[in-house]
């Protein structure tokens, strides 16, 4: 792809949505973008995923919610201009959105992060220690807070979409609220650079166990990312 004009790249490579083979199997979450795994782990809704620019930065802030109380595992996955941009449904129930203008009159850019992944072809720790410095689009952009309810699981899941500098536009297939929608099934697309998080509250009943690992390329609705695991009982427990 490196000797064709942007131009090409826009119009014919960035905008394609390949025929995949669609996936059902409840005892995985499947991965909502294609993209690289930036990070993954388990917090508690205050608690820091990645210091950037030595300011925390958690769960209620990356779903500007301060109400937000459950310890969740969340899973950064970031789209290059190279990925497909279609999303997909990780795990099947009802869709709701909420959309969450930037902070900023403009959304920062992704860039330097970007050229990192497709100069070097890696990322230059094996923890998110470099987005101290590159992560500030994690903190001010648009997004779009696109939450599933299943009553197989405890909580609602949510899927995160950050949008890019220069185009900012996320762009949902369906604008009805509580939408049904399958495992697998496209639900949305965000132009160009940017990045989708993974947030599934922990459970006392269902454990969540990653199936990736960081810094992998995952595609969406074709990876299984999350296996869904019930917890076993101890003997004699109600």
């Amino acid at each position: 792809m490196r000797d064709k004009p942007l131009g090409w790249l826009s119009e014919q490579h960035f905008f394609r949505d390949p025929v995949r083979p669609t996936y059902a199997d409840t005892s995985f979450f499947f991965s909502p973008p294609d993209g690289i795994v930036l990070y993954q782990e388990e917090v508690d809704p205050d608690e820091s995923i990645v210091d950037i620019k030595g300011k925390p930065y958690s769960l209620r802030e990356a779903l500007r919610d301060e109400t937000y109380d459950k310890p969740s595992l969340v899973i950064g996955i970031f789209m290059t201009f190279f990925d497909v941009h279609v999303n997909r449904i990780p795990y099947p129930g009802g869709l709701s959105y909420r959309e969450l203008e930037p902070l900023d009159t403009l959304n920062h850019p992704m860039l330097e992060l970007e050229n990192t992944l497709l100069e070097e072809l890696r990322l230059p720790t094996p923890d998110a220690s470099y987005l101290a410095d590159k992560g500030e689009y994690l903190q001010h952009n648009q997004r779009m807070v696109n939450t599933v309810a299943n009553i197989d699981l405890e909580e609602p899941y949510h899927i995160l979409q950050i949008a890019d500098y220069d185009v900012d536009c996320i762009t949902p297939f369906n604008l009805k609220q509580n939408q049904p929608v399958l495992q697998g099934e496209r639900f949305s697309q965000i132009r160009y650079g940017s990045q989708v998080d993974l947030i599934i509250p922990l459970s006392d009943r269902v454990h969540f166990p990653s199936t990736q690992t960081v810094h992998t390329h995952v595609e969406a609705g074709v990876d299984p990312h999350v296996a869904v695991r019930p917890k076993q009982r101890r003997r004699g427990a109600p």
